[in-house]
């Protein structure tokens, strides 16, 4: 029998700090979550594995993915299966992501196509090695962290542009995702201006607020919600 028998199952991305580390920080507050942590170096993420001795034995599993590794994110069911053997994810948060500080004009075509690899194509092939265990469970639900630099009328101005394209296809990754599953759930959502490494010292969000009001909503949405570009605090991002 699976350890996450009965119990909501979940696999996160980009775990080992910021908004990734949080969702999991929060998540395994409740014995009823069975948590993969998915990181690039889990030996390296000190607070993930501090974080793992403090919780119950299986509800907390520390896994390797670099999702722009499609070598690696193809062979990753392997990974997924001894911990949920026959049981389904019930949740995929594709949280990962990189930046870089370019603008339209300003765009190294390498650098950009990193990033590309890492927010977009790196989820978009997760998304379909675990779409099998998705189909098991009766919730189905992807979460594509997003940001409202991917909306063509809110953004970053010149500012962050491979960072901005990225995200304005990871919405229309969501978009695609929905109309191919109409019996799952896809969501894209801006965790706000969060202060974390990426965020910067000026961002105006605590981790563990953005991550509140992303739990409260992905946990809530329906399908009539599938494809929609959110806000954690649940209002909608013209794109």
């Amino acid at each position: 029998m699976s350890t996450a028998h009965c119990r909501t199952t979940w696999l996160i991305t980009g775990t080992s700090r910021g908004i990734g580390y949080e969702i999991v920080r929060q998540l395994v507050q409740s014995s009823a979550n069975v948590v993969i942590a998915a990181c690039r170096n889990p030996d390296k993420a000190v607070d993930l594995h501090a974080l793992k001795d403090t919780v119950a034995t299986g509800n907390l599993h520390i896994v390797t993915i670099d999702v722009s590794d499609f070598e690696a994110v193809r062979g990753f069911s392997k990974q997924l299966e001894p911990i949920l053997g026959d049981t389904g994810l019930d949740y995929l948060i594709n949280n990962a992501g990189i930046s870089t500080e370019d603008t339209g004009f300003t765009v190294d075509p390498e650098a950009f196509l990193h990033v590309f690899r890492t927010n977009v194509a790196g989820p978009a092939l997760l998304s379909q090695i675990c779409l099998p265990f998705l189909k098991r469970s009766s919730r189905k639900v992807i979460l594509n962290v997003s940001s409202f630099g991917g909306s063509h009328v809110q953004h970053f101005g010149n500012a962050y542009a491979s960072y901005a394209m990225t995200k304005s296809a990871l919405n229309m990754l969501t978009v695609k995702q929905k109309a191919e599953h109409p019996d799952m759930i896809m969501i894209a959502m801006c965790p706000g201006w969060v202060k974390t490494e990426m965020g910067g010292e000026g961002a105006l969000i605590e981790p563990e607020e953005s991550v509140q009001g992303i739990l409260k909503l992905i946990t809530s949405v329906t399908s009539k919600d599938s494809g929609r570009y959110l806000r954690y605090n649940g209002e909608e991002i013209p794109w």
